[in-house]
């Protein structure tokens, strides 16, 4: 189940002066198998001032696409790789954008980092499950403020 997004105008690499593609700051994709756990981050995102957009991995990959999100909120799953078929995705976000967003934040069942967990290069931020707001909150509001600068 999709959270309700505005029918914006989009905007393309033939409307931008320089070419890129811009990332939208105020969205963030929360992308996972559970639907619980897709309602419980969109409602930390939510608190953070945020716009969710909730897809499973299969429907992520055109949300990347279409909406341009400042963050990514990946569920890893149990053994942290439900969401590994939209890495390819992220990387050409990453591109196309000519930047390091969007950031990548992985909620994992390991501790560690990404390094760590031998994890691929764009994930930014492990966040050990449980996931709660006092945990989630802050790495969001970390990584939106970096890419604000």
């Amino acid at each position: 189940m999709s959270v309700p997004v505005s029918n914006s105008k989009q905007s393309t690499p033939d409307n931008d002066n320089d070419g890129t593609f811009p990332i939208d700051f105020s969205r963030v994709l929360v992308v996972g198998k559970s639907p619980v756990n897709r309602i419980v981050v969109s409602k930390i995102v939510e608190r953070c001032g945020l716009k969710p957009i909730s897809e499973s991995p299969e429907t992520a990959a055109r949300a990347l696409q279409v909406f341009r999100p400042g963050t990514i909120v990946l569920d890893g799953g149990p053994g942290n790789k439900d969401c590994d078929c939209l890495f390819d995705g992220i990387a050409a976000a990453r591109q196309a954008a000519g930047s390091a967003k969007p950031a990548v934040v992985l909620l994992s069942n390991t501790t560690g980092t990404a390094g760590s967990l031998d994890l691929p290069g764009i994930v930014d931020v492990v966040v050990a499950k449980p996931i709660t707001p006092e945990q989630l909150q802050p790495v969001i509001d970390r990584l939106i403020a970096q890419g604000l600068t």
